[in-house]
């Protein structure tokens, strides 16, 4: 069988230190259950004795009223310090409230480079190794699995080894069950983490764990040579986030030790559920998952040149390192000009078979493609943009709206408000089966400036017609970029428009030198495109 790698997930709670990041107690639980249903071993959930919401998603899972509330697979974590010095470890109100989560399983924070017992502990090298022992031995007595991380390990390694290796010591003679090193400024690399993790494993007992922060855009790589070395437990947050770089992106670890290693991460048949959550975890936590990111972001398996995406029809193995479909993602060929014929051809063909390589309607998509990307348009990320340029020019396009016309009112910015409202008021026309003639709309909204304002006023136009196609659709990205800044404020702009109804996401874009006008354009193709994806499910073919 293959060895198992323990994988212990800190999303919740190292995660939770990463700047822009702030969980409510309902957030904390829906992470831990989807972690917990992927096959994680450990949830590190927070600190109970730091903060009332920590306490109370403990009390959740493991209080005396939970009614049978738990984790099928996953051991949860409370995590903490050592004892202050001075101070016996059974009247430490911090140890103390490490019990009280009922958590069974608990991780300790311990100094382990004599620099910070000194000069930031200020307790003696004896006195911070007696913390450590004491505080391990007394939660061993109370029945706890304990974990010690060994803060700034590597560091204090480097500078003392026989120190850090003390601190090492103390722990394992006050029964914890791991070691865990921590590479807690995130300055090493992975030579050196090699090395220094085969001393350790040679030298004690009890299972190695590592844990990596990302300063040098090492955490991956770090985790991942310190499993090679011997280390038995992985640290990590889900999507990579954490306090200043992030922490070791466990999305990244877990496929590279499982599909590529063969160790046993999680659960086999979870694999595939990877990207969707990584996806989720970082919806929960109102970020946007970075696209580029290995195994789970949504350029991972995506294909732009036209030799490559020909090569990678032929034989996939070519220009990708694994199944996207092993990790839950999907293979993207990407609209562009350089993609080539056969690209185009093969998207239009999942909605029109009948068209060929030599189809007239072929030459005419591909010249109206390098005319709207030669005026700005980027349409390998914007798809959806894409398919209703491709619906209009095979003459299969019913509009169901149209713009009649449209007006913002801006109000002026008063003492400096971060807020400047905007009144919009447009006029569509909405043509319809449902509806015996054509019916022209007019509907006005506030919003936080003119993109805001648009939005709303649009959706409120056509929710008669269309409320609950569109009850779930929202705008998840909004970006502009300036396409030619030697025209100053007279360039254009390209507005790119992320969108979702929850169960799929769509890309669409607007090209205009007024930035208003280019967002509108994107705004409308986002609806149409999910008002026709709804009547033609074929071009879901389009979202991601």
């Amino acid at each position: 069988m293959a060895q198992k790698i323990v994988i212990f997930d800190s999303t919740l709670r190292d995660g939770a230190q990463a700047e822009g990041i702030s969980f409510s107690v309902t957030d904390k639980i829906k992470i831990a259950q989807v972690l917990d249903a992927l096959g994680v071993d450990y949830i590190e959930a927070g600190n109970p004795g730091s903060n009332p919401k920590d306490l109370e998603f403990f009390r959740f899972f493991c209080g005396k009223n939970k009614n049978g509330r738990s984790l099928k697979h996953a051991k949860l974590i409370a995590f903490g310090s050592t004892r202050r010095k001075g101070i016996e470890a059974k009247d430490d109100g911090n140890v103390k409230a490490l019990l009280e989560s009922g958590a069974d399983a608990v991780c300790i924070f311990g100094k382990s480079w004599d620099f910070h017992v000194t000069e930031i502990l200020n307790a003696t090298l004896e006195e911070n190794l007696e913390m450590i022992r004491d505080t391990v031995s007394f939660l061993k007595s109370c029945g706890k699995e304990v974990m010690f991380d060994a803060e700034h390990f590597f560091d204090g390694y480097k500078k003392n080894p026989e120190y850090a290796f003390a601190a090492l010591e103390a722990a394992q003679n006050g029964g914890a069950n791991a070691l865990i090193l921590c590479d807690t400024n995130g300055g090493c690399f992975p030579d050196e983490i090699y090395e220094i993790v085969k001393k350790v494993v040679a030298k004690f007992s009890v299972p190695i764990g590592i844990h990596t922060h990302n300063d040098c855009e090492m955490a991956v790589a770090n985790s991942i040579v310190a499993v090679g070395a011997g280390a038995t437990q992985v640290q990590g947050t889900f999507t990579g986030f954490g306090e200043r770089c992030g922490n070791a992106n466990l999305s990244a670890i877990i496929p590279g030790l499982q599909l590529k290693k063969g160790y046993n991460c999680i659960f086999p048949e979870s694999m595939q559920k990877l990207t969707e959550t990584a996806r989720f975890i970082s919806e929960i936590a109102n970020i946007s998952l970075n696209k580029r990111a290995a195994y789970v972001g949504q350029t991972a398996f995506a294909h732009k040149g036209g030799m490559h995406i020909d090569a990678v029809a032929k034989n996939p193995e070519s220009f990708e390192h694994i199944n996207p479909e092993s990790v839950g993602n999907t293979r993207r060929n990407l609209m562009s000009e350089v993609s080539g014929r056969s690209t185009l051809l093969k998207k239009i063909q999942e909605v029109r078979p009948d068209i060929s390589r030599t189809s007239p309607e072929m030459a005419k998509i591909m010249d109206k493609l390098k005319e709207q990307e030669h005026k700005g348009f980027q349409f390998e990320g914007a798809e959806a943009s894409f398919a209703l340029k491709i619906r209009k020019l095979l003459d299969d396009y019913i509009p169901l709206f149209e713009l009649i016309k449209f007006k913002i009112i801006s109000e002026d910015i008063v003492n400096n408000s971060e807020h400047t409202n905007a009144t919009a008021i447009v006029k569509i026309r909405v043509d319809d089966e449902s509806i015996s003639a054509p019916r022209d709309v007019i509907a006005a909204e506030e919003g936080n400036g003119p993109v805001s304002a648009l939005d709303k006023a649009l959706r409120k136009a056509l929710d008669e017609f269309y409320h609950e196609t569109l009850a779930h659709v929202k705008l998840t990205d909004y970006k502009v970029r300036v396409l030619d800044s030697n025209d100053a404020t007279d360039s254009k702009v390209r507005v790119l428009i992320e969108s979702t109804d929850g169960f799929h996401k769509w890309s669409t874009v607007g090209v205009s030198p007024n930035v208003v006008e280019a967002s509108w354009e994107a705004l409308m193709d986002s609806i149409k495109f999910k008002l026709i994806m709804d009547k033609d499910k074929r071009y879901a073919v389009f979202a991601y």
